[in-house]
């Protein structure tokens, strides 16, 4: 009988959470610098460059890959043989675990899990609970899949029924381009066959846990039907040409993984989940010798190259642009803003229209300002604030046109807005700049102050007033109503990945 200390399994499930938050596994760094070195869309590519330059700076820097350090989801299988060194059940060590990592002084980790979902949703401050799930197994071991979902990539998830005669392929077809790039692709994408409704969506997110093996399997050739779903799916959602961020390109995902089980003669369950460009995830066993050990990856994987301002940049300081301004400025142009953006999320933007129905004034001026949707992770020692990647726009459009009747000129976020919020835009002769979603920390090294101004009690959802220095932005929809995301996907469509790949 092997047993397990609880504080081995505390400080277990800490350390991993910490390790995840700042190194990507060598398999995702291999697999996004293989899709850089094939992409041929100048914006996707950039896109994957600044991609890949965030996560070495996160692995030097010990800071989150992403600002949205995700809700925690742990696979535990517990061997039949084990014993318990605890007064404490599994899912209270996994919490005690989770919020000791996340409440970490060395690297603070954003605290984005809400209680009364459906009423008031109060954070509960420390990201507790996990959500876990427990298997009893044979053997004299602990093992522990654990992962830091965000909410990006987890809104995302799709869950069908299908008539046993009709094609998975097709619908997960269907869903890819209606997902939009929210999820922050290039990722991975977890497809769970079979079962019932919940064991089909189980899967799907196991199935996220599994390295990304896709070009090896490519190369040897499919041995089960699984296998061959793989590479279908594989080719064909890349040939959707929605590319990084959605800005169209060669590369949507970086591995497709299937899990299946048995299911009713009557039914095909099916479901789908994308992790994003953070694909934060590891694996750990305990067998009562200590804590878990776990390795940094190569510095040497990520290459060689990182991402710098390229000539063709516009510099703006949004201080000293007019509206008029803004009609020079067409989809696909790369800018570097300076001077002063006010952030906001949907917390705030609730707050506000709640204060305009009371006739309250309002704390903030949004007159001829940029609103940047961002939950920032809190600074330490001489930062200015923690990573501070874009949130996802689209869950802002329904406050656009009370923003617009403030006074607002233009809004920063990542993946596309709906065809009424682009109506918005251009009836307002406004922008929408789109920074890389997975670039958190690199962005968060163009903002040289950062104050809260408005509604500190809502924590990371506060508006907060951003000085910011060449930070990177792309026109991705102008004040002609032009969107890269609607339009840059029909020109990749149905273009291959080079042969190169496979050399």
């Amino acid at each position: 009988m092997v047993q397990i200390r609880s504080r081995d399994f505390i400080q277990s499930i800490s350390s991993a959470l910490q390790y995840i938050s700042y190194y990507h596994s060598p398999d995702f760094i291999k697999a996004m610098t293989l899709a850089y070195r094939n992409e041929e869309s100048i914006p996707a590519k950039d896109a994957m460059l600044q991609i890949l330059t965030n996560s070495q700076m996160s692995a030097l820097g010990h800071r989150p890959i992403c600002q949205d350090t995700g809700m925690v989801v742990v696979f535990i299988e517990v061997g039949m043989q084990v014993a318990w060194d605890s007064n404490q059940s599994i899912e209270e060590m996994v919490n005690q675990g989770v919020s000791q990592a996340y409440m970490n002084r060395d690297n603070p980790l954003r605290a984005s899990m809400v209680s009364d979902p459906a009423g008031k949703r109060v954070n509960t401050k420390d990201n507790t609970p996990a959500i876990t799930h427990v298997k009893i197994v044979q053997g004299n071991k602990v093992s522990v899949s654990i992962a830091a979902k965000g909410g990006g990539s987890e809104n995302k998830a799709q869950f069908v029924i299908l008539n046993p005669s009709e094609s998975i392929v097709d619908w997960i077809l269907e869903k890819i381009p209606q997902m939009g790039a929210g999820w922050c692709p290039p990722g991975v994408l977890g497809v769970g066959i079979g079962g019932s409704a919940e064991k089909a969506m189980l899967l799907a997110k196991e199935a996220l846990m599994k390295p990304i093996d896709i070009q090896d399997l490519i190369k040897r050739g499919p041995n089960s039907r699984i296998e061959e779903l793989r590479i279908e799916l594989y080719d064909k959602i890349n040939a959707l040409g929605i590319g990084a961020q959605g800005y169209g390109g060669l590369t949507t995902v970086l591995d497709v993984k299937i899990l299946d089980y048995p299911t009713h003669a009557a039914s095909l369950p099916v479901a789908i989940i994308p992790n994003c460009a953070a694909t934060r995830h590891v694996h750990f066993e305990l067998d009562g010798e200590g804590e878990a050990k776990l390795i940094p990856p190569d510095l040497n994987l990520w290459p060689e190259e990182s991402w710098s301002p390229k000539t063709n940049i516009k510099h703006i300081h949004l201080q000293k642009i007019s509206r008029e301004d803004l009609k020079d400025w067409k989809v696909g142009d790369l800018l570097l803003l300076s001077g002063k953006v006010l952030t906001a999320r949907d917390a705030a933007h609730k707050k506000i229209a709640t204060l305009l129905s009371l006739k309250e004034k309002l704390p903030v001026e949004f007159k001829d300002r940029f609103i940047y949707y961002v939950g920032p992770v809190d600074a330490i020692a001489n930062e200015v604030t923690g990573p501070a990647g874009p949130t996802t726009a689209n869950r802002m459009d329904h406050f656009l046109p009370m923003m617009y009747t403030l006074g607002m000129m233009g809004s920063i976020g990542k993946a596309e807005r709906g065809d009424e919020a682009i109506h918005e835009i251009r009836k307002n002769n406004s922008v929408y700049l789109s920074a890389v979603g997975g670039a958190a920390y690199l962005v968060s090294k163009a903002i040289t102050s950062a104050k809260i101004i408005a509604f500190p009690e809502l924590g990371m959802e506060a508006i907060y007033e951003f000085e910011v220095e060449n930070m990177p932005v792309m026109v991705s929809i102008d004040v002609r109503g032009e969107s890269i995301h609607k339009d840059a996907p029909k020109i990749w469509k149905n273009k291959s990945i080079p042969l190169k790949e496979f050399l």
